[in-house]
């Protein structure tokens, strides 16, 4: 219990040397449009594991165009302790809508549909900021709450979509 809630509380205090030893922070994700999952240890006592942090730009890319960023591993991070916060294991995977988003298509979304779509022309999900994401067998409610109450960033709620949106930016909520 004490490890998890060093890790925890960690989980937001950037850099990560400050992780307790034998602590690893570890993501399942599966995208919900390829279908593809990805399970790997991004960090490990303190230290980036570059193959899992490889594993997860890669699954967290843009699945229209292909392209991917390296992701802000503060994002990373936030959603391990998120996870940590629904008491969830380590191995549950969150099932992803959007990681990562290209330019291209980041203008392509906010084109269809107009200024009102909720794709914001700077959007944090073009600089490997921002995941929206669902949770199975975990209610919109309570991933929503959860996020907020980690106060890691920007938390948007789009329950007729089915998804709830994370990112590193300031703090806010919509």
């Amino acid at each position: 219990m004490l490890g998890g809630a060093i890790a925890g509380g960690a989980a937001l205090a950037l850099p990560l040397p400050a992780m307790a030893a034998g602590i690893e922070w570890r993501l399942a994700i599966r995208n919900v449009h390829t279908n593809e999952s990805v399970d790997a240890v991004f960090a490990r006592s303190g230290r980036f594991v570059p193959a899992g942090l490889a594993e997860l730009n890669h699954g967290l890319r843009d699945w229209r165009t292909g392209d991917s960023i390296g992701m802000d591993r503060r994002l990373l991070a936030l959603l391990v302790s998120l996870r940590q916060k629904l008491e969830l294991s380590g191995n549950r995977k969150i099932d992803l809508i959007c990681g990562y988003r290209s330019p291209q298509t980041n203008a392509k979304l906010r084109a269809r549909g107009g200024s009102h779509s909720g794709v914001a022309s700077q959007s944090q999900h073009m600089l490997g900021k921002a995941t929206d994401i669902v949770v199975p067998g975990v209610s919109l409610d309570r991933l929503r709450g959860a996020a907020l109450a980690l106060g890691g960033g920007g938390v948007g709620y789009y329950p007729r979509d089915g998804f709830v949106h994370v990112d590193t930016g300031r703090v806010r909520h919509w």
